[in-house]
């Protein structure tokens, strides 16, 4: 027991003299690519609840939001 104790004195002295060998890393901030983004405006509409239904149904199964969804729509339906 004595010789496991003078081998944790031991270390913990070369701990204190030491000095780490490891370099130190240099942090620094990731720069957010800048994306110009189209002005929005707000549309608040009133549709039939199945079909709120049908397109929330669509945007889980898409992984698309209700935005996106409309938006697509709109673009689609006016490009005809």
């Amino acid at each position: 027991m004595s010789d496991y104790k003078s081998k944790l004195g031991g270390l913990a002295d070369r701990l204190k003299k030491e000095e780490p060998k490891m370099p130190i890393q240099e942090v620094s901030p990731v720069k957010d690519k800048v994306v110009e983004k189209e002005p929005e405006g707000q549309l608040n509409v009133w549709i039939p609840k199945t079909l709120l239904k049908k397109m929330k149904t669509y945007g889980v199964n898409q992984e698309k939001s209700q935005k996106d969804i409309t938006i697509l729509a709109l673009e689609k339906y006016l490009s005809e």
